[in-house]
């Protein structure tokens, strides 16, 4: 293709976005070509989600301008801008979950024939397409019951159903493993190779420096730099991100302090976890790592009373839990912060004080709630959590990814836990915020507060973690301290393949 050929698909010229009179981007100007990959950069709050709504529909802009092919267009709407041939993977899930997946892929697009839905041909096609993806997912299963990374696979493959020529993938990667990363980037290379333009967002920067041909990097909403990827290798993408150089990412790790404030004896969920036990002590961080899908999540939903579990128990501070308990949980001194913040977590049509209380309303007042105690405590938290935000009262879909995770952290917090758990904490997070909340955690476990971490990101485990549980197939296959934390050791027992050397040098002995 040549040059001539690739230029101008899409062009943003000087684009401005304000709200309530606050600028968060200012003069951003770029263009995207056919076939070409432009990875977006920057801090949570940089504006790069401000943006990517601009370009779908979901926000208008304050001043500047959109071309496609030259012409300027005005994108309205998503629908307009599906319209016009622009799709976007959206980072937090866009499905309806008592749906199934067939019926969300094609939602607002449905086929008919003969004036009545074609569900056969659309779950034809929806099969071919989640195969092209190698997404093990039956069309007719309901999104309620899927994991989070099927429930990506789905939002992809929403996407794909379009005759796209401008992809958006927002952090498509956090919840994958390599090997789904591999697959979709495979997709991504056969799409550009088809001419599709495609703007990549990610936190993970080696990611970035993998896939894209251009960085576009934003930082307090100024266009810091577009630059070709190969001219910039991931220190200075972190640089041009914070705009100074980065501290050490991990702190000193803390030792655990002796008391035993989590037990859990013989866990059974059918299909789920198996005969799981183990100890948290005060103080300690404890990993807990494996591939997708072998337990961890459950096992901690588990803890916190949301899944029943048939056989075993749960001791917090020497004292039994209840089974499907969650407010015994809690009111134990147990936290949880679920991978799933927008699900599971926050109510985005919320206030910052109103998210932060969710679980400790009743601390406020029981008649009548004390909104001005409410609101102090939460501008105790912006400070401690340097959230960003414009107004204490500004609801939570306008915040970006990284504070409303740590609006999150905030309401974990507000119940004074002694146990915070952590499922994938820092997912869509920003190296400089990362680093913010692997201190925090730090922090805490010197407090004395017992830290337990389900992450699928290695370097966190092995940074954080003073202790490692490596599960497979939902049971507990390893033990890891000290020096033997380490990416190797990890992926031996997550693949069932550490017994087997074990096994291998007694023989041999």
């Amino acid at each position: 293709m040549s040059t001539d050929q690739k230029i101008g698909l899409l062009t943003a010229v000087d684009i401005v976005k304000e709200f309530s009179g606050v600028r968060v981007l200012n003069q951003v100007n770029f263009e995207l070509s056919p076939g070409e990959v432009v990875g977006i950069i920057g801090e949570n709050g940089a504006g790069k989600s401000t943006l990517i709504k601009i370009i779908s529909g979901i926000y208008q802009l304050t001043s500047g301008s959109l071309k496609l092919n030259g012409d300027q267009v005005e994108i309205r709407s998503p629908l307009a801008a599906k319209r016009l041939g622009i799709s976007t993977v959206p980072q937090e899930f866009n499905l309806i979950g008592t749906m199934t997946v067939f019926e969300n892929i094609y939602l607002g697009s449905e086929l008919v024939r003969g004036g009545l839905l074609d569900k056969g041909a659309m779950r034809k096609r929806t099969t071919a397409l989640l195969d092209e993806l190698n997404a093990d997912i039956s069309p007719d299963a309901k999104v309620d019951d899927l994991g989070v990374a099927q429930k990506q696979m789905v939002e992809i493959a929403k996407a794909l159903i379009h005759d796209s020529k401008i992809l958006i993938l927002d952090e498509p990667t956090t919840v994958l493993t390599k090997q789904e990363v591999s697959l979709l980037f495979s997709r991504v290379a056969d799409l550009k190779a088809k001419g599709v333009a495609i703007i990549f967002i990610s936190h993970k920067l080696h990611e970035i420096s993998e896939i894209c041909d251009r960085v576009l990097v934003l930082r307090d909403g100024e266009q810091i730099s577009l630059t070709p990827a190969g001219e910039l290798d991931e220190h200075e993408m972190a640089l041009r991100m914070v705009g100074r150089e980065l501290t050490q990412l991990f702190p000193q790790k803390t030792a655990p302090q002796k008391d035993v404030v989590l037990e859990v004896e013989s866990l059974t969920m059918a299909g789920m976890v198996e005969d799981a036990s183990f100890r948290l002590q005060k103080g300690e961080v404890l990993g807990v790592a494996g591939l997708l899908g072998s337990g961890q999540t459950e096992l901690a939903e588990a803890v916190m009373g949301f899944r029943r579990y048939s056989q075993g128990r749960i001791m917090v501070g020497g004292r039994p839990l209840p089974k499907l308990r969650p407010q015994d949980s809690i009111n134990a001194g147990v936290a949880y912060l679920s991978e799933d913040r927008q699900g599971k977590g926050l109510v985005l049509g919320f206030d910052i004080p109103a998210n932060i209380t969710l679980t400790t309303l009743k601390n406020y007042g029981r008649l009548l709630i004390n909104r001005r105690a409410e609101r102090a405590r939460s501008d105790e938290y912006v400070g401690r959590f340097n959230i960003k935000a414009a107004s204490l009262l500004n609801q939570l879909q306008y915040l970006s990814g990284g504070n409303q995770q740590k609006v999150y952290l905030a309401k974990s917090m507000d119940i004074e836990p002694s146990i915070l758990i952590l499922n994938e904490p820092t997912r869509g997070i920003d190296v400089n915020a990362k680093r913010e909340i692997y201190h925090f955690i730090n922090s805490l476990a010197a407090s004395g507060i017992a830290c337990l971490i389900i992450s699928s990101e290695m370097e966190e485990i092995i940074g954080l973690c003073s202790r490692v549980l490596v599960m497979r197939e939902g049971r507990i296959t390893g033990e890891l301290t000290g020096e033997s934390i380490s990416e190797e050791n990890i992926m031996l027992y997550a693949a069932g393949l550490k017994a087997d050397y074990q096994m291998q040098e007694a023989m041999e002995a």
